[in-house]
């Protein structure tokens, strides 16, 4: 049970190519935002689509691999956990952001 105390499984759509960066240590990440797509109608009958995006990074090897692989639009399945961060922009007002660090991914298809 442990593993499901900090889990998340989404699949949806690549909104931007994958950026991907390297660091001194040649260690890698790439970042990118992922689109969830719910449906459902409202008192009147009509559908109603609401559109939740994601934040996500991926570490290491991984990173590289998404990099090459994976373009605006794509459908992917992203398996990892959610994580918190913080910073100091450069007018001084603290941001947060919540971020997937994926663990796996699969490259589902493309948006036509």
């Amino acid at each position: 049970m442990n593993s499901l105390r900090n889990s998340v499984r989404l699949v949806g759509n690549l909104g931007m190519d994958p950026e991907v960066k390297t660091f001194d240590s040649s260690k890698k990440v790439a970042r990118m935002a992922i689109a969830t797509n719910e449906s459902y109608k409202n008192d009147k009958g009509e559908k109603i689509t609401e559109t939740q995006w994601h934040n996500l990074v991926i570490w290491g090897p991984q990173a590289q691999i998404a990099g090459d692989i994976l373009k605006k639009g794509d459908e992917v399945a992203i398996e990892g956990k959610l994580a918190n961060r913080n910073y100091t922009d450069k007018d001084g007002i603290k941001r947060y952001i919540s971020e997937v660090i994926v663990h796996e991914f699969i490259k589902l298809g493309a948006r036509n």
